[in-house]
């Protein structure tokens, strides 16, 4: 479908439903967009096609994704070029992958403290509209590579994927392992294994908004290759199963699933910012609910550093051991705590998602 004037403001109006009546009248307006496009082409003796196309409904969720995602935390300032950590010693290098899924390319940093020994790897993902070099300097990550000695990989969502370059989270096929975007983003993973000498016990994801969503999925999917997750502003493994759900579940609907009878089997932390207009702050809890179910510990403690924002740490310890950290942030809405502004989609104010995620990860190796 080629979405002209008429078609893009429709689902304008769609987006100003979603925020003003809720997800069902705006996935009438994305449907009724959707037909009157449709009768277009037919006018034109052209081929139909209908809402159930997987390629109409993603370009249709990805327009109104990113109009909420810009209207409710517009970034300080999206870089017009690639931007990377320049004062970093290490190498940042480009590489592409492929499997029956597809392409994807990928930026990987290897610390120059790197002489051949195993060190851990952390998979980041990024959110919509954003880039591996956007969001490497965004969350400064490979600064934290260099201080800590561990790679950062940085698969590169494809256009062609998603017009706004999200990961496609909320379709089936890409919420299964060895299928889709897990596929490709443990076939990257495994690719770097193989080329570098990486610690398997200490193999890591984290992503911010759909890069978060994608992760807790990584983590549901492929517990043999990630030993802990961090999601940032993102939505839990299985919140949404196609656009009507999804745009519920960002507003804070849930699905009948009960995720505290889940049993967790990997540590993960969570941050999410409690005025956080685009993705509802109940989807962090209903990331950790399966930690809630027979948890054995949960303490609560509040902090903020000066000039800093305010946050509550929750921690929970579940029946079988596994641990989880949920940081809620107060006033922070949907960007990356304590990143630098010379990424998009940044808080500076803190707390630092970054140096928080990777003393957890650290912390919590793989035993088994």
């Amino acid at each position: 479908m080629k979405m002209n004037e008429d078609f893009l403001k429709s689902m304008k109006d769609a987006f100003e439903l979603l925020r003003t009546k809720g997800p069902q009248e705006a996935t009438t307006a994305v449907q009724r967009a959707l037909s009157g496009a449709n009768q277009a082409h037919a006018n034109h003796a052209q081929p139909a096609y209908t809402p159930s196309n997987a390629n109409e409904w993603t370009q249709a969720w990805t327009l109104m994704q990113t109009q909420m995602q810009t209207q409710a935390s517009p970034a300080p300032h999206a870089p017009a070029a690639p931007v990377f950590d320049a004062d970093t010693p290490g190498t940042f290098s480009t590489h592409t992958f492929s499997n029956a899924a597809g392409q994807r390319q990928y930026k990987l940093y290897v610390p120059a403290v790197y002489t051949g020994e195993p060190l851990p790897l952390i998979v980041m993902l990024h959110g919509c509209t954003q880039n591996a070099d956007d969001f490497a300097a965004g969350t400064r990550m490979n600064e934290m590579a260099e201080r800590h000695g561990f790679m950062v990989v940085y698969p590169n969502q494809a256009q062609a994927a998603n017009h706004s370059k999200c990961w496609n989270w909320f379709k089936p096929t890409d919420q299964l392992r060895d299928q889709g975007e897990p596929s490709l983003i443990a076939g990257i993973t495994r690719e770097v294994m193989g080329r570098y000498r990486v610690d398997p016990a200490r193999v890591y994801v984290a992503g911010l908004s759909a890069g978060g969503a994608m992760a807790d999925i990584m983590l549901k999917t492929s517990p043999d290759l990630y030993a802990a997750a961090g999601v940032h502003s993102g939505l839990a493994h299985g919140s949404a199963k196609d656009l009507p759900s999804a745009l519920g579940a960002m507003k804070g609907a849930k699905m009948q699933r009960n995720r505290a009878r889940e049993t967790p089997q990997r540590p993960l932390i969570v941050f999410h910012g409690d005025a956080d207009a685009t993705v509802h702050p109940s989807n962090a809890a209903d990331i950790v609910a399966p930690f809630d179910a027979d948890t054995t510990t949960v303490s609560a403690q509040s902090g903020a550093a000066s000039g800093q924002r305010a946050y509550t740490q929750h921690r929970h310890v579940a029946a079988n051991g596994v641990e989880a950290e949920y940081w809620s942030i107060h006033g922070a809405g949907h960007a990356w705590a304590g990143g630098s502004q010379r990424g998009s989609y940044t808080d500076p104010s803190g707390p630092d998602a970054a140096a928080e995620m990777v003393k957890f990860f650290l912390a919590h190796p793989r035993r088994d």
